[in-house]
């Protein structure tokens, strides 16, 4: 079993919530608030599914051989309204652009990253309905001088 440490210090102290994450190597701000300029707790939950599933998708779909020339993931949530205020459904869309892409691939390589490979999502299962969805998007068209 491996382990993983983070550590957080306050970085405001007159006013707001500002908070240094350090986790390994890297470092990250949290923030709530109005005038907040970084994410939210909650908020990096769906950046952090969205990236995990990201991060498997496109690994799987490379292993597929699909020419992958754009990607994105939009994710949707919604939150109890009573104190915890945690999610109760986050639905995922997956939007993949590419040359000759197969359907198959995309709907494998996402079934693969929420049943097997996310840790994100694993975590998140039990508590919380997920959803995923797909579109394939054609690539879109280079201009001159643009790499390949």
């Amino acid at each position: 079993m491996s382990k993983s440490t983070a550590h957080l210090s306050l970085q405001t102290v007159e006013t707001g919530l500002r908070f240094l994450v350090t986790t390994g190597k890297v470092s990250f701000t949290l923030e709530s608030g109005p005038e907040a300029t970084h994410p939210n707790p909650v908020q990096v939950v769906l950046g952090a599914v969205a990236g995990c599933s990201g991060m498997d998708v496109i690994s799987l779909l490379r292993k597929k051989r699909q020419r992958v020339t754009g990607y994105e993931i939009e994710v949707s949530a919604e939150r109890r309204e009573e104190h915890p205020r945690a999610y109760t459904r986050i639905d995922i869309l997956h939007r993949v652009r590419g040359h000759d892409l197969n359907a198959a691939a995309v709907e494998e390589s996402i079934r693969l990253s929420d049943t097997k490979y996310c840790s994100v999502h694993a975590m998140l299962q039990p508590a919380v309905t997920l959803t995923s969805r797909f579109e394939i998007l054609p690539a879109e068209h280079q201009t001159q001088g643009a790499s390949p």
